[in-house]
């Protein structure tokens, strides 16, 4: 049943209007509270904001132009951070597992979205320095992604580019590229 979800889950650039029922916010966001984490530190944050509020458009003017030009639909955008450093016995540590463990948060956040019928994008491409000054994280937050997240929207709206990669069948390595027994050959 999870592998259904998984192979459900696509990153996706058509977004509807439909703003995300807040019971459904809060399944998502307590599936990825729910992520393992080294030393049991959760260094996950998130910050998110619906497309009616200010901080929505914050974020947005933050990625990089040709992410605006589609996750401005979205019903929801999310900032997705690592706190790298955590208080250990009155001592600052380095949390060397802290974008593993917030990525494994992201992909619990990414698969319940899935499962309620909602569909996301992670992004990469945006301005990190602009998400810290314009939400005032410490230098112990760094941002990773930000997560476009909604209901499906009209794809025939899209532009044709990307209409194209979004109808395109979604592609990974083989197995037997990726998974070795005992030693990668």
């Amino acid at each position: 049943m999870i592998l259904e979800t998984i192979q459900k889950r696509k990153s996706n650039f058509s977004y509807s209007e439909k703003p995300i029922e807040k019971e459904k916010m809060n399944e998502i966001f307590e599936a990825a509270t729910l992520a393992a984490s080294s030393m049991n530190v959760q260094p996950w944050r998130f910050i998110y904001a619906n497309k009616t509020e200010p901080e929505f458009q914050l974020i947005l003017n933050a990625l990089a132009e040709g992410n605006q030009r589609w996750a401005k639909e979205a019903a929801t955008l999310v900032i997705s951070i690592a706190q790298t450093e955590y208080s250990h016995k009155e001592k600052m540590i380095n949390n060397a597992y802290a974008w593993h463990d917030t990525g494994m948060a992201n992909a619990h956040l990414m698969l319940q979205a899935a499962n309620l019928g909602l569909v996301t994008h992670p992004m990469g491409g945006f301005d990190h320095q602009k998400i810290k000054e314009n939400f005032s994280l410490p230098n112990e937050l760094e941002p990773i992604l930000i997560i476009a997240l909604g209901y499906i929207g009209d794809e025939s709206k899209l532009p044709e580019d990307l209409l194209k990669r979004q109808s395109s069948p979604r592609k990974r390595k083989p197995i037997k590229e990726v998974v070795f027994k005992g030693t990668i050959e």
